[in-house]
């Protein structure tokens, strides 16, 4: 008796002791953009809260299943979303997030990738670039905000969205893996997408007068049942111990709540 009250007695104390969120475990759906950030802030987060994270991906917006919106529709178990501010804002609409969770944590400029080894185009202004567009066989873009806003606003702008040969892939990755496939000769999307890519170079950022800044945030899902644990991830990914894997991963921090 006294051995078991002992134990008892020992178990009790290192659950005092133990770390807050030891215990919990969540699950992140998060978007291509700010996930280079992400996969090198993670170890530590879990590190030093104790708290376990399963992570799935899914694209901020777009028609296909795999949207993170679409996912969260048809019950994909999800306590933090990480994607575009425009795909957040859809969320907030439609209900599906925690009143007041949101915090904006990157933004990132439209870049264009080319195959690895293989010779960069001349993008030096936004001519070069129009041309380089119409010059390509085929442009990646993909289906989710960056490409949305390619489509329905920059190629129109430019005057070449009939005259383009563009392919658009599900999400950003798709759009790399074209190009490192040889698919593609020219893909289009945020910087830190073209970074955290396999086979492919950052060939040029697009200038001011024709540059899409896209704002990567993130918020706890309505219902959650680990929303402190929620919130302590966002926090640690809007906090200043995260900025310089924010930049390395080509982003710029910005953690502005909202």
């Amino acid at each position: 008796m006294a051995i078991m009250m002992r134990t008892a007695v020992i178990a009790f104390a290192a659950l005092l002791v133990w770390p807050q969120g030891a215990l919990a475990q969540m699950n992140v759906l998060i978007s291509g953009g700010f996930s280079g950030a992400y996969e090198r802030l993670l170890p530590e987060f879990e590190r030093t809260s104790g708290i376990k994270v399963k992570t799935g991906s899914g694209a901020s917006q777009g028609d296909g299943p795999q949207t993170i919106g679409a996912q969260l529709a048809r019950g994909v178990a999800a306590d933090v979303v990480i994607l575009s501010r425009e795909g957040l804002d859809g969320l907030i609409a439609a209900n599906r997030i925690a009143a007041g969770t949101d915090v904006d944590l990157a933004e990132v400029g439209i870049g264009i990738a080319v195959k690895a080894g293989s010779a960069k185009p001349d993008l030096r202004d936004v001519e070069a670039i129009k041309q380089a567009l119409l010059g390509a066989k085929l442009v990646a873009v993909p289906a989710s905000t960056s490409g949305i806003w390619l489509t329905s606003d920059l190629f129109p702008r430019l005057g070449i969205a009939q005259r383009i040969n563009v392919k658009v892939s599900p999400r950003g990755a798709g759009a790399a893996a074209m190009v490192a496939a040889g698919e593609a000769e020219l893909a289009v999307l945020p910087v830190s997408e073209v970074l955290h890519a396999t086979g492919v170079e950052l060939a040029g950022v697009f200038p001011a007068e024709i540059q899409f800044i896209q704002t990567f945030s993130a918020a706890v899902t309505a219902g959650s049942s680990e929303m402190q644990a929620g919130k302590r991830l966002i926090e640690f990914l809007s906090s200043a111990r995260a900025a310089e894997a924010i930049r390395s991963s080509g982003l710029e921090p910005r953690a502005a709540s909202r």
